[in-house]
């Protein structure tokens, strides 16, 4: 576990949770899985029928002697491979095999009954329950309106669910996948049409295909903890890591804290004691941590804004974490064309919207906006990098949505964890707002009050050394350095 924390303010910890190397085949999780597939017309369009065909095939090859399955195509109406989940043995596996190598696309797109067909498969059993739903379309057969959708799924209640769903092309009401998926425990994700959905969803299925750990619980033992994500905590699978990033917010030194964390290994209940843990008032080092914290909650709120609608608090918590840490969001950046990200015009200390589309983007439900938005939410909710990726796309106007962070420019730069954006040749710090009638000490640049202040606060070096002309805030005061 990491932890960072400044002086009079809340302190940040990252703690990851993954499964010992050698998991033994006996201590894997036999899980229920239901597919579902769009076979509608409109999948017959760009190879999509195929390719999904083919990423499915391969999720029914992954199962595992002990698991149980079912197979759901829709269109205008629902078919079923079996009345309820079977088996993955050899035999029943092969027949599924069959049959989704018969399916053809043709109709409709009845998402509603579909959904709710495949919510009745899983029983009460203690298995882990994943549903996988692909489809490539919006409901054009049967409930169309969404709301009611999401409610229908809503009746039918199944403990531990885990629904992903995977929207295919642009033509898809994200605000559905992403609502179904954020309420059952899963992740929505999209494959836009430049991607292969084969390899995609394929992907998917070997990340999940071995559950260690289901119905997670964390104990603390004691610490206040605060603004946690994810959210939900997830369930652990063979060769992954689940990463955990939260604030704490005691009042003194907790020293040796034992963490407890509880889990549902099919029927059996387990737990894991993590011993002599500290969340300590001050930590200098793990400065990248607040950043890190500032994405996840970014993407939780983006999420909150898309699917129950914007509201101003919502947007201006946004906007100031996005400044405050440099992070792409629909309000505080754009791509310029030559492929690089920069701030948008800065309007006192803080970013605004540049185009018509980027606002359009967040309230849209469906469309290349609207998908590209969802990605990056999800990015966002997902991240564990510190620093923005070393390459970016190169498509003139294409706008990346797995973008996390606003790279370094002549205009933005980015310094351990503080955002400093140039005005007019002064690095002003992201945090400085005037309203806030901080006390404010004015130094000339390499003055002998300027190393004095280095001396003092050898920290504060690393920021300083951006320009001769610099703007911070630093322990409850601003300091203004000029030339």
């Amino acid at each position: 576990m990491l932890t960072y924390r400044e002086p009079g303010k809340d302190g940040y910890f990252l703690l990851l949770l993954s499964p010992k190397d050698d998991v033994a085949e006996r201590e894997l999780v036999n899980k229920d899985v239901v597919f579902v597939l769009d076979t509608s017309g409109s999948m017959a369009d760009e190879g999509k029928m195929e390719k999904a065909r083919s990423a499915l095939l391969f999720g029914i090859k992954s199962l595992r002697e002990g698991d149980r399955f079912n197979i759901i195509n829709f269109a205008g109406e629902e078919h079923l491979f079996e009345k309820k989940v079977v088996a993955a043995s050899a035999a029943n596996k092969k027949s599924g095999e069959d049959f989704v190598k018969n399916l053809r696309p043709n109709g409709g797109t009845n998402i509603n009954d579909a959904l709710r067909a495949a919510l009745r498969q899983f029983d009460g059993s203690d298995r882990p329950k994943m549903l996988v739903f692909m489809t490539d379309g919006l409901p054009t057969v049967g409930e169309t309106d969404i709301n009611r959708i999401n409610q229908n799924a809503k009746e039918i209640k199944v403990e531990g669910l885990r629904l992903f769903p995977f929207g295919v092309g642009y033509d898809v009401n994200t605000s559905l996948l992403d609502k179904l998926a954020s309420e059952n425990g899963g992740i929505a994700d999209y494959v836009e049409p430049k991607e292969d959905l084969e390899v995609k969803v394929s992907n998917f299925f070997t990340k999940v295909s071995s559950p260690v750990l289901s119905n997670l619980e964390l104990d603390f033992g004691g610490v206040n903890t605060d603004l946690m994500y994810p959210r939900k905590l997830t369930d652990i699978f063979k060769g992954s890591q689940l990463a955990l990033i939260g604030r704490y917010t005691n009042a003194a030194d907790v020293e040796n804290v034992t963490l407890r964390l509880t889990g549902k290994s099919g029927k059996e209940n387990r737990t894991f004691n993590y011993p002599k843990l500290d969340f300590p008032m001050r930590a200098d080092k793990n400065d990248f941590l607040p950043r890190l914290w500032a994405t996840r909650r970014v993407g939780w709120l983006m999420e909150q804004i898309r699917t129950n609608g914007e509201n101003k608090e919502l947007r201006d918590e946004v906007v100031d974490l996005g400044t405050r840490f440099g992070i792409v969001t629909p309000y505080t950046s754009y791509l310029a064309t030559d492929g690089s990200f920069r701030p948008a015009d800065v309007v006192g200390n803080t970013f605004r919207v540049e185009s018509d589309e980027e606002k359009r983007a967040v309230r849209d439900q469906s469309g290349r906006g609207a998908v590209q938005r969802s990605v990056q939410q999800s990015t966002l909710q997902s991240n564990v990098m510190a620093a923005p990726k070393s390459s970016l796309r190169t498509e003139k106007d294409d706008r990346n949505s797995e973008q996390v962070y606003i790279e370094n420019t002549t205009q933005n730069q980015f310094v351990a964890n503080k955002n400093f954006l140039n005005q007019s040749g002064n690095w002003i710090d992201a945090e400085y707002k005037k309203e806030k009638n901080l006390p404010e000490v004015n130094l000339k640049f390499a003055s002998e009050e300027y190393f004095a202040l280095v001396k003092k606060e050898p920290e504060i070096a690393e920021y300083l050394a951006i320009g001769e002309q610099v703007t911070i805030v630093w322990k409850g005061t601003v300091y203004n350095v000029n030339k």
